[in-house]
């Protein structure tokens, strides 16, 4: 009477570093000898309680008198494979089992992009390579959930791909991209890259032409744009104004945006015609004009 496997060979699957056990079950051993083969490089791994190969992760127990466990220690990806544990009667009898190996997603540093600096209207490819098996899945996603255009010329909360592109950047797209990798092997991971986007300063004006009465206050405005940050200031007949008693210029930035105040305090007849605000930074500067007209008080005759 032969012996014969009392179980199959399960598969098993191990993350990386941790240990493999590979268990083999035999019944009506006798005289004969169980062997572990490695079959993708035809190595013999054990005969019976004895480690063959030159391998010292390796051992073999002897359980239950019909288990023959094969344990690998501090598995490495090359571990992955097919293992065969076989008998030797005539003809031989074999099983093979699987053994793979996972590994959480690492993102390299190098080819992923550090910052990035852009002038608005060019294009730019952010990239993401990231190791592990299986091989990670890379998403894109901004910081604040703000939206990612894509090729198509839609735009999206996530786009998947080690390389995202953007054509002709605008400010829009300015701030921070997580490029995250994952498998389904813990931990994911993320890292962000930081795009940012150079413009000259552009300036907007709601009102530009104001009125005021003699010995009134009043406030003039701009907005404007730009990055790197601009240098505003307000002039009058090509002379800068310094703030004063009665000039007092305010910026008010949020990002890249800025509002520009100018208030007068107590309006005098000098004090009419036209002031210019200025944007200054090292792509280029922009000016826009504000009138300030004189109204007249109406005085009501009962």
């Amino acid at each position: 009477d032969l012996p014969k496997f009392g179980e199959l060979l399960q598969n098993v699957t191990v993350p990386v570093s941790r240990e493999a056990v590979l268990q083999c079950v035999v019944d009506n051993l006798q005289t004969y000898k169980i062997a572990w083969l490695r079959v993708d490089t035809q190595t013999i791994l054990t005969i019976q309680n004895h480690v063959i190969t030159k391998n010292h992760r390796m051992s073999i127990t002897h359980a239950e008198k019909r288990a023959w466990i094969l344990r690998i220690r501090d598995v490495k990806e090359s571990d992955k494979g097919w293992y065969m544990c076989q008998i030797n009667t005539d003809p031989m009898k074999s099983q093979v089992g699987y053994l793979d190996v996972v590994v959480p997603p690492d993102i390299l540093d190098y080819p992923t992009s550090t910052d990035m600096v852009i002038r608005e209207g060019s294009n730019v490819t952010l990239k993401c390579a990231a190791t592990g098996s299986p091989t990670p899945t890379i998403t894109w996603r901004r910081e604040g959930g703000e939206l990612i255009p894509l090729p198509n010329g839609a735009e999206a909360v996530a786009y998947n791909g080690s390389f995202l592109t953007i054509a002709k950047v605008n400010r829009l797209n300015m701030g921070a991209y997580l490029c995250i990798a994952s498998n389904g092997i813990p931990p994911t991971v993320s890292k962000r890259v930081m795009l940012i986007v150079h413009f000259p300063p552009m300036i907007w004006i709601q009102n530009q032409l104001v009125g005021a009465a003699l010995t009134q206050n009043i406030t003039l405005e701009c907005q404007s744009e730009a990055y790197p940050k601009s240098i505003n200031y307000w002039m009058k007949n090509d002379t800068i104004i310094v703030p004063g008693e009665r000039f007092v210029p305010e910026t008010f930035e949020s990002g890249y945006k800025i509002t520009m105040r100018l208030t007068i305090y107590e309006v005098d007849i000098q004090d009419f015609g036209a002031y210019r605000c200025v944007a200054k930074n090292s792509l280029g500067d922009t000016d826009g004009a504000i009138k300030l007209y004189h109204i007249p008080h109406h005085h009501h005759h009962h």
